[in-house]
């Protein structure tokens, strides 16, 4: 990857938009409020904003790379352009039909998500391809024209096309983007077998759907941050974080939107990534908690777990399913709408709901001033001590504690006989066991025990909940890194240049073909190589092979991953022992007599990783220098706590805290509860662990 000495991170959140300069390796950073109607605004101010404290211009910023929120939210809260589906005669209700999975069995009223587009937005062409890819019934331009008309009519601005084994012959498909290319050529056109070439037509109509659905949004956006840039003097390029945990080119983005669903928190778990290298962590539990969210991830031996499939907007517990399922690339992580703007309410059952409706940035929590009277995480925060009334968002705001009492006690107090304190308590406990929860049920889906785990925590609320969360989830330690507070926008200028290209092609062992197989992958690495190349032209790019397997009937396959070796001299034997060594590894077992399947097949050309040097942990301690008193809830005794303020631009490596109490900084809070101590290793995170009894 080209070294830069100046380059800038931004992180657009659901209510702050985090800008980090790094320059010549120090560090700057901000919090500025996101402007929803131009998110660019917000940039710009960021960057305004951190340039002026490393002494420079925009104009010589060498790099900008930049991850946001919008995609998804505009998904979550159905904010996308209108847009019509064209899809094969048969296949009109595949979206709404979904699977034959139940996310919850016994649930006999059970509902499912919408779909993005209702039926009447959704039109059929006659044609049809097998699943092998040949032509059974042919598809002609008189037979796309009466459709192309309706489409007319309808005023859509965008058109997603998704037919029937496209991912094996494209021809139809793009035989239907041409017509409307010609007859519509101000209307933004998706094809399937470019969005995700992958067999399961549900999972693949609907993510085609997606990315029309937001493309026409963020191509306006993209458009406009380059202009804005460039009318401020910034002439570098600006790259994409996608949701794989890469970065693309801003065309890319603007043409696959979708990819781009998952990109802040992808930022934040290349960071925690980086940290866990940094400390020799094998298995580590990311936890990002922002202003509207909180995202979990695992990450083991390193590097962030992956999925070919992940889930908007979960409705249900949480459970697979029960969201609106996009087939890309992506980094596996849970996320749930708890964040310190999560609005908070009591439902007919008398209980405290938390989410995911949320306060953002305008009007924002109670205490913002700005507006809002609901109470949000962030007022309960405040009630409870963990956040000080001045110097909030690196000193650019003061939070008004009587605005968030009085929104407590109006919509929780009333209604369950609280006071400001007591309805403070049970909101912050219920987004913590909601967290905890969400946590526990992914653990759960991937095998994992979570008691063998280090939570590393960043965002701007995820410090004053983590240490709550550990004791929740039995983890017992805990690193919280310097510039936790903007820890998505680090990440992004940690990642590499990355690309995954993928496409389903059945093939079973009994009918290996290597000669096919080799051509495939070199056909996938060229594709994923080329993306790579419009964003760096100079660095050596690395090739990822994967394949995925499974036994014949099974209906879900599992990640194998080749060598460069094995996937240019493919041999039926070594895919054979690939496999079965990594499904032993899931279920502890193989199926002998079985034949395998490989579905899908998947290259990932990416610029080598930044060098990580490892960190010699503090052993000599001292007592950490006390800035203040201060009284913080303890949620485990169930009272407020007096304890110690720590000002953490003023601890140094090897200080050491047994006492309760919090550690300010610009950004965020860390709030050491009774049952943690605190020592600052040498990068200078903090790292927490469970306090010997006798302390």
């Amino acid at each position: 990857m080209t070294s830069y000495a100046i380059r800038l991170g931004v992180d657009i959140g659901g209510t702050f938009t985090d800008v980090v300069l790094e320059k010549h390796g120090e560090s700057f950073s901000t919090k500025v409020l996101t402007t929803y109607a131009a998110p660019e605004n917000a940039i710009l101010d960021g960057m305004h904003q951190v340039c002026a404290r490393a002494g420079i211009t925009p104009a010589q910023i060498e790099q900008i790379i930049h991850g946001t929120t919008l995609a998804t939210n505009a998904l979550i809260e159905r904010r996308g352009a209108k847009t019509a589906l064209i899809t094969t005669e048969g296949f009109r209700d595949v979206i709404e039909m979904r699977t034959e999975s139940r996310f919850e069995q016994y649930d006999l009223n059970l509902n499912l998500p919408e779909p993005l587009l209702p039926r009447q937005m959704r039109y059929t062409v006659p044609g049809r391809v097998d699943a092998k890819g040949q032509v059974l019934l042919p598809l002609t331009r008189e037979d796309i024209l009466p459709v192309v008309d309706q489409i007319a009519k309808g005023g859509y601005a965008s058109v997603a096309v998704g037919l029937i084994h496209s991912y094996l012959n494209p021809a139809h498909e793009e035989l239907v983007r041409s017509v409307l290319a010609e007859k519509l050529p101000d209307v933004s056109v998706s094809i399937s077998s470019e969005v995700s070439p992958q067999m399961r037509e549900y999972e693949r109509f609907n993510t085609v759907v997606a990315n029309a659905y937001i493309k026409p949004l963020m191509a306006s956006y993209l458009g406009r941050l380059e202009d804005r840039l460039r009318s401020e003097g910034v002439t570098c390029r600006v790259f994409l974080m996608h949701s794989g945990g890469g970065i693309i080119s801003i065309q890319n983005a603007a043409d696959f939107p979708v990819r781009l669903v998952e990109s802040g928190p992808a930022g934040g778990a290349v960071f925690a990534a980086h940290i866990a290298a940094r400390y020799g962590l094998d298995k580590v539990l990311s936890f990002d908690m922002g202003g509207t969210t909180a995202k979990i991830c695992l990450i083991k031996n390193q590097a962030p777990k992956t999925s070919r499939v992940f889930e908007v907007a979960r409705t249900y517990r949480f459970k697979k399913g029960s969201g609106m399922p996009i087939s890309i690339p992506v980094i596996d992580m849970v996320e749930i709408g708890a964040g310190g703007g999560s609005l908070a309410h009591v439902d007919a059952m008398g209980q405290i709901r938390v989410g995911p409706h949320s306060a953002g940035s305008e009007p924002g929590p109670a205490c913002y001033g700005r507006g809002g009277d609901k109470p949000a995480v962030t007022d309960a925060d405040l009630i409870l001590g963990r956040l000080e009334a001045d110097g909030f968002a690196g000193g650019t705001m003061t939070l008004d504690r009587t605005a968030s009492e009085a929104a407590l006690e109006a919509h929780i107090g009333e209604a369950l006989s609280m006071r400001a304190r007591e309805a403070a308590h049970g909101l912050s406990e219920v987004v913590d066991e909601n967290m905890a929860n969400a946590a526990r049920v992914h653990a759960v889906e991937n095998g994992e025990d979570l008691s063998e785990y280090t939570m590393i925590a960043f965002g701007g609320a995820a410090p004053l909940h983590a240490a709550r969360l550990c004791e929740k989830l039995g983890i017992e330690r805990l690193l919280v890194p310097p510039g936790a507070g903007v820890g998505s926008a680090i990440g992004f200028l940690r990642a590499p240049f990355s690309f995954e290209a993928n496409r389903s092609v059945y093939m079973r062992l009994a009918d290996f073909d290597a000669a096919a197989i080799t051509n495939l992958l070199a056909d996938l690495q060229a594709e994923a190589t080329g993306f790579v190349r419009t964003c760096d032209a100079q660095s050596p790019i690395l090739s990822e092979f994967k394949v995925y397997m499974r036994y014949s009937g099974q209906g879900w396959e599992i990640p194998v991953t080749l060598t460069a070796e094995q996937a240019q001299n493919p041999d039926a034997e070594t895919f054979k022992q690939r496999f079965e060594e990594e499904y032993a590894k899931l279920f502890s077992r193989t199926v002998e007599g079985m034949d395998i399947e490989i579905t899908v097949w998947s290259v990932n050309a990416t610029t080598p990783p930044e060098p990580v040097t490892r960190v010699e942990e503090a052993t000599d301690t001292k007592t950490a220098v006390i800035s203040g008193k201060c009284s913080v809830f303890d949620p485990a005794q169930g009272r407020y706590l007096p304890g110690y303020r720590y000002d953490r631009t003023s601890l140094s490596p090897g200080d050491h805290i047994t006492f309760s109490g919090k550690i300010t900084e610009a950004e965020t809070t860390i709030v050491i509860p009774a049952s943690r101590q605190a020592t600052i290793q040498p990068d200078g995170c903090v790292d927490l662990t469970v306090k010997e009894p006798a302390q």
